[in-house]
């Protein structure tokens, strides 16, 4: 069994639209032979709470205006650090980027086909490892000031 053309229509315009929000590391996987509630699973990350609210805003805005799709379930709001926006035949995990790294969700789905998805999604694999690399660099720079 593989993905729907529903699911990959849904997946890849999640994947835009997270793309669009500045997510990181967005993957797609083919889960329909090891899961039977769902296709596939998308996952993205974002180094703030406030950006992963943002682009799980902006893929629920997009699936409803462009697919008139609707989650059936959403969890993780409050805290914004996971959010698992749920389509049926798609799954939508919005990880902070210390979740991500923690829970190591591509672990678990390596084994399944990885689903190809739109360029500017793709573009944004390595983006959280950069962003770490980064702020690390910010607050090494910070902490020599503050002494």
């Amino acid at each position: 069994m593989t993905a729907t053309d529903r699911s990959l229509e849904l997946i890849n315009t999640a994947a835009q639209a997270a793309a669009d929000k500045l997510a990181h590391d967005i993957i797609a996987y083919d889960v329909s032979d090891v899961l039977s509630i769902t296709d596939a699973f998308l996952l993205a990350s974002a180094p703030n709470d406030r950006q992963v609210k943002s682009i799980v805003d902006e893929i629920e805005e997009r699936l409803n205006k462009e697919l008139d799709a609707k989650p059936v379930r959403r969890e993780g709001d409050r805290e914004a650090r996971w959010v698992l926006l749920d389509y049926v035949d798609i799954v939508v995990h919005v990880q902070h980027s210390e979740e991500r790294v923690f829970y190591a969700l591509e672990r678990l789905w390596k084994d399944c086909p990885e689903l190809d998805l739109p360029a500017e999604a793709k573009a944004t694999r390595g983006k959280a490892a950069e962003h770490a690399k980064l702020q690390e660099a910010q607050d090494a720079g910070l902490g020599g000031e503050l002494r």
